[in-house]
Parts: structure tokens; C-alpha cells; sequence
């Protein structure tokens, strides 16, 4: 069964698949690679269950061999704008969300943690939450002692953004294509995106400095959270449109004119989808849940096939560019401003301090694996991951440009986004709709949606505090046969309950 259902899924995607860049795992290794690696997923719901085997059949395609290690790139084709190896940070933060969910997780994680610490890769091209993935990571592999072992590194790591971006109002300034989102409409300033990776990435260091016992550091570095999250909510909240803006600043040492939003020039005053992050890393506050209800408006972020980047009825929404470029944040839908959406939504669910249902986040998570289609000229349907995507059509934007502009070397030649691996999928629908959820306390929880989409699940073999677990869940009780709702294997011991399973690790 488990390689029969393995086996269906690859042979499809191999079969429909041009391969045109193979690095350490051909097409032709897949299946093996994947029986070895990947936590068998099997569902009720076709689309979920394609989506889950064929990410991880796209991430697969990644792993490069290195003189440093392994690492994880995020294009196939060599870009110029890329690091050591075609390396770029930029979504390093999804790359460990996914690849800790992984049988060879840790020495993957090792290996690629280390080129951007202790190797030659660059962490600072791009803007990232990378101490936050690394702290995620350890806590599920009970892996504290490696982020001690790096902890002067992170350190380092903090200190030298700080000294290059921290602003005299106790925020980040950042370029909004050093975000990874240029083009942007809000553009430079004090952005909801480095202000809230800041955040974590410091609690990420108080977190391994209390490991290393090291309480001074830890302090300092909570202290530091605590000053960063009040700053982001006392200017970055537009409490009339009640969201989390981008205040416009030209550069670091500028001095902002206005901290109010009605004064901000409307071509720059935006809701954008980044508004959200702050819910991601435990920043937004009850007081703040109303900006929720933007998610599935027509007129805000709603669209068919992806959450737009930038509110619809803004007189800038999707703009062409003067230049044609390929790589537009002012309303295209971007998996990877879909992926931290979803993961500000099932943090809020977890946190409990917002006006969400678990069904919002189903319908984000059956909207976002839906996505993941082409339509080839002669018909065919075939999975496909690219940049960005046309959230009313469903067509691949960056592609079609590229194409259109007869793929030009310098932007990465030929069918340069295929495959792009720049956001993330099993770690949303194993955490936000199985909800499987390890606290750092050692706390798991199992708390699945149940909705009418999912009537069973199960998973072998995920990673969990060293060991690896099974969970199944069937809501009549009559596919698995091991009853109604949630059945958990642990070590040897079976755990039962019809709604939610609570156990401490």
C-alpha cells in the first residue's frame, strides 16, 4: 500500500515532467529518495494528498551537493543575483519548516544551517526569520544543543542587521526588494516583514541562550522582543483601517514625516498581505483581530486561485510595470506571502486571539494546493510551481512574462520559476489542518479541522522529540478501524480521543 500510493503519485509527475536541472536527486531517484524520507500522507481528499507528494517531489529537486554540505536552493537554473552554489536566504524560513518534517531532517538541517553560519553562504542578501526556523526545528527534534552550539553566530548574526538597519524609532528599516518583495506598493520603510522577523529571530536567541544557560543573554534578548513588539504596534497599526502598514522611510538615517496614516500619500498608504505577519510570530494582540476580516473580502485580498499581495480597490493595484519586470508585490498572488499568511492564521488558531474559524484556514489551504496547475497549450493539466501567480485566472505571471520576453539568459533563461522553491505546503497542512502542533514546552497537540472536506487522515512516521510518531484520524471510525477521531502511536503506546489528544512529550 504505502509504495503503491507512493509510487501512483511519482510516476505521474516524472511523466509530466521536463527535467531540465537535476542536482543530487534525478527524477529517476525520486521514488526511492521519497519512500526513505517522506511521512506517508494518506486522505480522503484527492487534491490535498497530490499536493502533499508532489511539493515534496518539487523540494526534492533542490537538495544540492556542496564542498560546504548539502544545501537548499531556491532556483534550478544559475541566477546572477544568486550566492556560493545558486544559494539565496531568502526563504531559508520555509526551506527548515518543511525540511524538518523530513526522516533525514536533522543532518540536512545541519548541514544547511551551517554554510549560512559557519560556511560561505550569505545570510544577509535577504531578510529572513532563520533563528525562529532554527528554534522550530530544535524544539521537534529536541536539537536545543545545536542552537547553543551557534548561539555566537546568531548573535553576530543580530547584531550586525541592527547596526545596518535598526532606525533611531526603535524599528527595522528595509528595502522592500531586500524583503524578497520588490515592486512593492507600500515600498521602503518601517515594514510589518523585518520588524517581525526581528522579533522572532531574538526570542529565537533567548531561547537557546536560557538552553546554554545563559540568563543574562536571554534576558537582554526578550527585552529586546518586548521593546520591538510595542514599537510595532504602537506605529505600524493604522488603527482606522485597524491593520499593520508600512510607514514610508527613503532610507535608515531618514526622518519620518508623519507617523499618521491619513497624512501618508495614498499611493503609498496600502493594506498589504504582510499586515498579517505579525500574527506569525505572536505580536498581534485580541485588540487587533478585526484585520481578519480583509482575508476573504472581493475587495481586499480574496482571489479564486491566491491571496492577493496588495488590497484590490488600492488605486496601484497590479500596475504593469514601466519595465515589464517579471517580479511584481503589488497584487499577484505569491506562494510565499500565501505560506506566512496561512502560518499567521494557524498561529492565531493556536493562540486563540483572533476572530478566525479553522475553516477559514481549510479554505486557504484547499485554495492554495489548487494553485499548484498549469494548463499546457495542447490541453493538458499538469502540476506546476512557479513565482507568482494570477489570483482570478490561475496563469503563472512571472512565467509568462519571461516567456513572452523569449526567456532571457540574464533573468535565469529558460523556464527559470519551474520548480521554485520559495515557499512551503506540508508543513502548513501538518500543522494547520491535521493541527499536529509541539509546543516548546514539550507539549503535543493533535486538534484536526473538522470540516466536511477531511474525513480521514493518517501520517507514519513524522518526526517528533527524537523518536517518530503515527497518527490517524477518521471521523466515523470505520476506515482505519481504530475508532472514532484521533488515534496516536507513540513508542509503542496507542492514545485515543474523539476530538483532541494533549500529550507531554
Amino acid at each position: 500500500m504505502r509504495e503503491n500510493l507512493i509510487k501512483k503519485y511519482i510516476d505521474t509527475f516524472n511523466h509530466n515532467d521536463e527535467e531540465l536541472y537535476s542536482q543530487c536527486i534525478s527524477n529517476a531517484d525520486a521514488e526511492t529518495w521519497m519512500m526513505q524520507n517522506v511521512p506517508v500522507f494518506t486522505c480522503n481528499q484527492p487534491l490535498f494528498e497530490e499536493a502533499y507528494y508532489f511539493r515534496w517531489w518539487v523540494f526534492r529537486k533542490h537538495l544540492k551537493a556542496t564542498p560546504e554540505g548539502t544545501i537548499i536552493t531556491e532556483f534550478l537554473p544559475p541566477v546572477r543575483w544568486s550566492g556560493p552554489y545558486n544559494s539565496i536566504n531568502c526563504a531559508v524560513g520555509h526551506h527548515l519548516s518543511e525540511a524538518r518534517w523530513l526522516k533525514c531532517g536533522r543532518e540536512l538541517i545541519h548541514e544547511y544551517v551551517d554554510f549560512w553560519f559557519k560556511g560561505s553562504g550569505n545570510q544577509y542578501a535577504y531578510s529572513s526569520w532563520i533563528i525562529d526556523a532554527i528554534k522550530n526545528y530544535a524544539i521537534l527534534w529536541s536539537d536545543a544543543e545545536y542552537g547553543v552550539q551557534l548561539l555566537p553566530h546568531l548573535v553576530t548574526f543580530y547584531q550586525e542587521i541592527e547596526t545596518h538597519h535598526l532606525t533611531r524609532y526603535g524599528l527595522f528599516w528595509s528595502n522592500d526588494d531586500r524583503d524578497a518583495m520588490e515592486c512593492s506598493i507600500s515600498g521602503s520603510g518601517l515594514r510589518p516583514t523585518l520588524n517581525s522577523y526581528m522579533y522572532a529571530n531574538a526570542l529565537g536567541i533567548a531561547y537557546f541562550a536560557e538552553q546554554a544557560g545563559d540568563s543574562s543573554l536571554a534576558k537582554d534578548y526578550r527585552n529586546k522582543a518586548s521593546l520591538l513588539k510595542q514599537n510595532i504596534i504602537k506605529y505600524l497599526w493604522d488603527s482606522e483601517e485597524e491593520f499593520f502598514k508600512v510607514i514610508p522611510l527613503e532610507d535608515k538615517d531618514a526622518q519620518i514625516a508623519t507617523f499618521d496614516f491619513k497624512q501618508i500619500p495614498k499611493q503609498h498608504n496600502v493594506k498589504e498581505l504582510i499586515g498579517y505577519l505579525p500574527w506569525l510570530f505572536g505580536i498581534a494582540e485580541d485588540t487587533h483581530a478585526r484585520a481578519w476580516r480583509y482575508l476573504s473580502d472581493p475587495m481586499c485580498f480574496h482571489g479564486e486561485y491566491g491571496l492577493t499581495t496588495a488590497a484590490r480597490d488600492h488605486l496601484c493595484y497590479n500596475l504593469p510595470s514601466e519595465k515589464n519586470h517579471e517580479c511584481l508585490w503589488n497584487g499577484p498572488s505569491w506562494p510565499f506571502a500565501t505560506t506566512q499568511t496561512i502560518n499567521a492564521m494557524i498561529a492565531s488558531r493556536q493562540n486563540k486571539n483572533s476572530s478566525l474559524k479553522a475553516t477559514d484556514i481549510s479554505r486557504e489551504l484547499l485554495t492554495y494546493a489548487n494553485s499548484f496547475y498549469r494548463n499546457k497549450a495542447d490541453g493538458t493539466k499538469v502540476n506546476w510551481l512557479d513565482e507568482n501567480i494570477d489570483p482570478d485566472t490561475g496563469e503563472w505571471l512571472s512565467r509568462k512574462i519571461l516567456k513572452d520576453q523569449n526567456w532571457p539568459i540574464g533573468k535565469g533563461g529558460y523556464e527559470r520559476g519551474k520548480d521554485y522553491n520559495h515557499s512551503a505546503y506540508s508543513d502548513l497542512f501538518i500543522r494547520g489542518y491535521c493541527g499536529i502542533h509541539l509546543s516548546d514546552e514539550g507539549l503535543l497537540t493533535i486538534d484536526p479541522i473538522k470540516d466536511t472536506t477531511l474525513e480521514y487522515f493518517s501520517f507514519e512516521d513524522l518526526p517528533m522529540k527524537g523518536d517518530f510518531i503515527s497518527v490517524w484520524y477518521d471521523r466515523s471510525g470505520e476506515h482505519f478501524g481504530k475508532g472514532v477521531g484521533i488515534t496516536v502511536l507513540i513508542d509503542g503506546k496507542h492514545y485515543q480521543s474523539k476530538n483532541k489528544i494533549e500529550i507531554s512529550l
